[in-house]
């Protein structure tokens, strides 16, 4: 931890650009997607195109970062039905997941997107329910304009690796564990 305000400027050897960056957001702490949202909200505000494919959420749960998006021109996809412990055909939720992931690949290979948004696509590659290598080959072989924004708990090695910065969120403590449920406007 430091204690001492930083003296020298970190950044004063760096003089690298890059063309476009894979953000991810993965641990077990809340903040994953609303990082991922706030990066969604910079984007449109430098005035470019973005989209959002949230692989879990479905499009009934009345969401705040989705009604905002919407408002600002964000090019929303819910390809999920919900939480898997709700689900009544998993096979199904696999069907829109392979779904939900080749929308995703046909908007980054279109390269019409600056910033695309992967909300909880780990999931997807954690339960097997897509192939992982047309992921991280997608990833790699993007557009070079084309920025990512995934999240997810417990993202995959490889997943990491094909990634330029990678935030790891840990939960301390959550209103859950003491039996407080989702509060709107604060967690959707």
């Amino acid at each position: 931890m430091t204690t001492e305000p930083i003296e020298e400027n970190p950044a004063q050897h760096h003089d690298k650009t890059a063309k476009s960056l894979v953000v991810l957001n993965t641990g077990d702490g809340k903040g994953k997607s609303t990082s991922a949202f706030g990066v969604m909200i910079r984007g449109v505000a430098r005035g470019w195109s973005v989209a959002v494919v949230q692989f879990i959420k479905s499009g009934e749960w009345n969401v705040g970062e989705e009604k905002i998006g919407r408002q600002l021109g964000v090019d929303w996809f819910n390809e999920g039905e919900g939480f898997t412990w709700n689900s009544e055909d998993i096979e199904h939720d696999k069907a829109l997941a392979a779904k939900g992931w080749q929308r995703a690949a046909d908007l980054i290979a279109a390269g019409d997107h600056p910033l695309i948004v992967l909300d909880e696509l780990t999931y997807l590659l954690n339960w097997g329910w897509i192939d992982a290598e047309p992921v991280y080959d997608a990833i790699r072989n993007r557009p070079e304009h084309v920025n990512l924004v995934i999240t997810g708990r417990d993202a995959p090695d490889e997943l990491i690796a094909v990634s330029d910065t990678v935030s790891e969120v840990r939960k301390v403590k959550h209103a859950f564990d003491q039996g407080i449920l989702a509060k709107k406007g604060i967690d959707y």
